[in-house]
């Protein structure tokens, strides 16, 4: 036989419901215990023994002097007191788990139970002794020695706010103290740069376009491609002048020669080659990386080419001989990124284990290895008028100083694989990642001034947005950028920035003035200014 469920009301079940809510919710189990006196006195009574007894002996202050009766006087935690009474001074206790002093065998007399304190006249006369340029600032810190030891002795460190400092002051012979406030901690003011725009892009290539270099005549470019050939471009129009076929997969790497008329490439085909652009050929190999080639550069001041691989090495060859130098190990993941510069070190590589290794070209030994970075190093850039330079990762830029490699600063913000860097003189660092986006930077601050994401080439994908390489001009008036869609993009400064900003500079507007007057008369052309009140053209 089945028992049948009682039934209730609503107003039944209601109340229920909210009687066990308010038996829920009635104890706060979260409230603190009640503070018991006695067990908090013993608490600190141990602590006060155990963490600082190797202080107890110290001197503090008494705060009330009429008492002048109670010597060896028992405070609240049992320790014992003595009390120095002589004269017109001031009156300090001694307290510490024994008399002062503790040494052993040492006898207890009037003399060694109180802690003397230097007097005014020996902390004048140390003044006088010292030259005149060290006695007042040592005046003013026997000042601080006397005066604040009787002071402050026993009271906590942090007594003052921590936006507050005590300074003691000497004028005229008397010390005063006075609180003055700490000038607050303020970022450098970053440079101004204007913010650069895209005005062309340039389409020819068939696939990703993984590297570009500008020549050093500023009348041409070439770049790389997984399409497997090279293309010359004029950089003035943008059209194509010139294509290379000869590797059998990826172009990764391309620069040109400011020595000879000749162009080096490298790719994931594991060749180095070296084209002569009189003749539009290869006359050189490179031999003996055993994987893919991922960058390159030549010395600045001597035939030498240097190459990284997928192989976790860098290769130094002779550029006429092709004679292999030295073949730089250490590394031990591939190496992806390689750079030169006349000044020691000579050869700068960052790579996907994290780390960058200064070499020394002479010895073919490493000089500096910088383990900062978390991941992998894809991009390293010198400064080309500093003694610096900067190297990318997917954790943070970092900026660092030659020789030795010591960090300046992190770059933070480009939460993105950087595969990518430049800078140029003005200190506009520019940072590319394969997710599309471009940072740019003032290099002596870290400021992030600029984002760019350009839209992709019509018909690609939004994934295929990736920036492989880019580069400055040799003006450093264009940026150009070597891009997944399967196009080079250029950037140029924005004129009307540009303009704004003089014209809100009243100095600037002034410095300028005379120039644009002569140009104005030289040249009859219309000129802008933004309604500048200095100038006051329209």
């Amino acid at each position: 036989m089945v028992e049948e469920v009682q039934k209730h009301s609503v107003h039944t079940l209601v109340f229920r419901s909210l009687k066990r809510t308010h038996d829920m919710f009635v104890a706060d189990n979260a409230k603190p215990v009640s503070l018991d006196e006695k067990s908090h006195k013993i608490k600190m009574a141990v602590k006060l023994r155990v963490e600082y007894s190797s202080v107890l002996h110290m001197p503090v202050i008494k705060e009330n002097t009429r008492d002048k009766g109670s010597h060896g006087a028992i405070d609240s935690y049992g320790h014992k007191q003595y009390l120095q009474n002589s004269g017109d001074d001031n009156e300090y206790l001694i307290t510490g788990t024994h008399p002062y002093p503790p040494g052993p065998g040492v006898a207890l007399t009037a003399d060694t139970k109180i802690q003397r304190m230097p007097s005014e006249s020996a902390a004048q006369s140390l003044a006088v002794a010292l030259p005149p340029s060290q006695s007042k600032m040592e005046a003013s810190r026997t000042a601080a020695g006397v005066g604040d030891i009787y002071r402050h002795a026993g009271i906590p460190e942090r007594s003052q706010p921590p936006g507050l400092t005590m300074a003691m002051m000497e004028a005229g012979g008397n010390k005063n103290s006075a609180l003055m406030a700490k000038k607050a901690p303020t970022m450098p003011k970053p440079q101004w740069h204007p913010p650069w725009k895209l005005y062309r892009v340039i389409s020819g290539h068939l696939g990703w376009v993984r590297c570009i270099a500008v020549e050093p005549g500023n009348q041409w470019f070439v770049t790389g491609s997984a399409d497997r050939t090279i293309k010359i471009w004029d950089l003035a129009s943008g059209k194509l002048k010139l294509s290379l076929t000869g590797h059998i997969s990826t172009v990764r790497g391309v620069i040109v020669s400011g020595r000879s008329p000749y162009l080096f490439s490298c790719g994931e085909d594991k060749q180095v080659k070296c084209w002569d652009l009189e003749y539009n050929k290869v006359i050189r190999h490179y031999h003996g990386h055993l994987s893919a080639v991922y960058g390159l550069d030549l010395h600045p001041t001597i035939d030498v080419l240097v190459t990284c691989s997928r192989d976790s090495t860098a290769r130094i060859w002779d550029v006429r001989t092709k004679a292999s130098v030295h073949t730089l190990s250490g590394h031990t993941n591939a190496v992806a990124t390689v750079k030169c510069q006349a000044a020691e070190p000579q050869i700068i590589t960052g790579s996907h284990d994290t780390t960058i290794r200064l070499w020394d070209l002479v010895a073919g030994k490493t000089r500096v290895t910088l383990t900062n970075h978390k991941k992998s190093v894809r991009a390293v850039v010198l400064h080309p008028r500093q003694y610096t330079f900067a190297s990318g990762s997917p954790d943070n830029i970092k900026q660092w100083k030659f020789p030795d490699g010591n960090f300046i600063q992190n770059l933070s913000g480009h939460n993105a694989i950087i595969n990518t860097l430049a800078v140029n003189s003005d200190g506009v660092l520019v940072s590319g990642a394969d997710n599309g986006t471009m940072h740019l930077w003032d290099w002596r601050t870290g400021y992030n001034f600029q984002r760019v994401h350009a839209a992709v080439q019509p018909g690609s994908l939004d994934s295929e947005s990736g920036i492989f390489s880019c580069a400055f001009d040799q003006s450093e008036s264009r940026l150009l950028t070597a891009e997944a869609d399967k196009t080079i993009k250029v950037y140029r400064e924005d004129d009307a920035a540009v303009w704004k900003h003089i014209s809100n500079n009243p100095y600037l507007c002034i410095s300028l003035r005379t120039d644009i007057m002569k140009a104005f008369f030289l040249f009859p052309v219309n000129f802008l200014c933004c309604n500048c009140p200095i100038i006051g053209w329209n």
